[in-house]
């Protein structure tokens, strides 16, 4: 791909999550630039994964990540992206040792939700938003992973099981082998926002929380996290964000 360059490690090598792709560090041969390389997982489909990480790197949405270029290393595509320091939302918790406090949750929130909105409002859905894809950094959280799910296999294919999708944030009807499409996108904020704000991603029924608010913090957050997320993606969308029905809409 482009200038040459060494693979110096990889990211989150012992992370017991879910990853969609393999991270690494590279390093230009004159020392002069680094980057982040994003490969696809062994026994992907290379040829689906190219086609997602060459869309992301043609996308311009504010909060992705910035891709430079898409290419192919011996018999491996890759993809290559400017660095700048960031750390997964998994690792952020496990050196915050928990939970995130509930006012960085609902920032988290409010960035993720307002670059969703922004790119499902230019008809493209990310299809692949696990926490792993939650990269935080001094300018606020990228999303990486774009188009994961459509990666890990076609439409109509089964898709629960596969390596590298997290079923916790993975939308039932894509796991049946549905289209990705933006409610999905809103399905797995939630399941990100569930981890952030109670450090796991089972999915809970709107009835659910909504009878447990008056008795339980973390339901009483992920309230204020569903109102916040319905004030920028719309009533309906924000209405997903902690339901398994694609088909959900506010009461």
């Amino acid at each position: 791909m482009g200038r040459p360059y060494l693979i110096l490690a990889r990211l989150a090598a012992e992370s017991d999550q879910p990853v969609p792709e393999r991270v690494f560090i590279g390093r230009s041969t004159d020392g002069d630039r680094t980057f982040l390389v994003r490969r696809p997982l062994p026994g992907a489909d290379p040829a689906r994964w190219a086609i997602e990480a060459e869309g992301a790197r043609r996308l311009s949405t504010a909060g992705f990540l910035p891709g430079e270029e898409v290419g192919v290393t011996g018999a491996c595509p890759g993809a290559r992206h400017r660095t700048s320091p960031a750390i997964s939302l998994p690792e952020a918790l496990r050196a915050h040792g928990g939970p995130l406090p509930e006012p960085a949750v609902r920032a988290l929130a409010a960035a993720l939700a307002g670059t969703l909105a922004t790119a499902h409002a230019h008809g493209v859905t990310h299809a692949g938003l696990p926490p792993a894809a939650v990269l935080l950094t001094a300018e606020g959280p990228r999303l990486s992973c774009f188009g994961a799910v459509r990666a890990a296999a076609p439409d109509s294919e089964l898709r629960s099981g596969l390596p590298g999708l997290d079923s916790g944030s993975l939308a039932p009807e894509q796991a049946s082998g549905g289209r990705p499409r933006p409610l999905g996108d809103v399905y797995a904020l939630g399941a990100v926002l569930a981890r952030a704000s109670t450090g796991h991603t089972a999915p809970e029924s709107a009835e659910t929380m909504h009878a447990r608010i008056a008795t339980d913090p973390a339901s009483r957050t992920r309230f204020r996290l569903e109102t916040d997320a319905a004030r920028v993606i719309g009533p309906v969308h924000g209405a997903r964000v902690f339901d398994a029905d694609p088909h959900a809409e506010t009461p």
